[in-house]
């Protein structure tokens, strides 16, 4: 996600009356070597079927998303920060999320701690070394108890929610566009398509403190949950999504959703976690 940026609240309210503007040039990146096809990974248990996969895309030198996958937890981590920043933001909050929450009880505030924790840690890594300076990473987790979903957000990767026949976007985006088209100052046509869709206004390792928006479902029999970098939801449409989603099996809709980001430009990394309930929670 080098391509993404996170300013403070100042610049933050200047860039807001600056909307108008145009957008600043940008330094195209080297084409990439041809890279062989991604697998998927798929986990079978507690009554869920799940598929993460992961692809460079079709633009990027390196991959700086990461799929995070523990006890019965799933989600991605979507880098920023240049090369070696991107990669390390995102691998960290993997493997510290997936770490701290391990043998854990699924709840809100032993989700709350942890993404507090990580972000701890990747604050003093980067204010440690200079060369990881301004590094930070979205991060977009479910993690299923017994009978709940819960949903731990930060950033502008996004859970959705697939439930007798409805697909919706269980989470906000923290980017500037959507804080724009939530206050009605901008259509979603005009956000879907405005320069400035890949500013983020909140980002795991960024700051010293984290507001991390935190969620809670119940788990139902059918339902699919969809965790996604916005290299999917950049080039594919939620109906498009919906639709690959609702025809066919986990595994295999993973490999069309990437494969449908990658025909529509594959601007950007692309992952997908896709999580469905085989059997009844017990």
């Amino acid at each position: 996600m080098n391509h993404k940026f996170r300013f403070n609240k100042e610049s933050m309210d200047r860039i807001k009356r600056f909307m108008t503007g145009e957008e600043p040039p940008q330094t195209p990146e080297p084409p990439q070597e041809e890279e062989q096809p991604s697998q998927v990974e798929v986990v079978r248990e507690g009554g869920l079927c799940a598929a993460l996969l992961t692809d460079i895309g079709c633009v990027r030198v390196s991959n700086q998303d990461a799929l995070v996958k523990g006890e019965m937890l799933f989600g991605v981590a979507d880098g920023m920060g240049g090369h070696n920043g991107g990669e390390t933001a995102s691998a960290g909050a993997r493997d510290g999320l997936v770490s701290l929450l391990e043998g854990k009880q699924p709840s809100v505030d032993a989700l709350r701690t942890a993404f507090k924790a990580v972000n701890h840690r990747l604050f003093l890594q980067q204010q440690e070394d200079e060369s990881l300076s301004g590094m930070g990473t979205t991060l977009s987790v479910v993690w299923l108890s017994e009978n709940y979903v819960y949903i731990g957000h930060v950033g502008d990767s996004r859970v959705y929610l697939l439930r007798d026949g409805e697909f919706r976007q269980v989470t906000d985006d923290h980017s500037l566009v959507a804080e724009l088209e939530r206050l009605g100052q901008l259509t979603h046509e005009q956000a879907l398509h405005h320069p400035m869709k890949n500013v983020i206004t909140r980002a795991v390792g960024t700051e010293e403190t984290i507001d991390t928006d935190l969620m809670v479902e119940e788990r139902r029999k059918g339902d699919t949950w969809l965790i996604c970098s916005d290299g999917l939801t950049g080039m594919v449409s939620d109906k498009s999504i919906e639709a690959i989603i609702s025809a066919n099996e986990v595994e295999k809709a993973a490999e069309l959703l990437v494969e449908a980001a990658r025909k529509g430009g594959g601007r950007d990394n692309i992952s997908v976690a896709l999580v469905r309930e085989e059997e009844a929670a017990e």
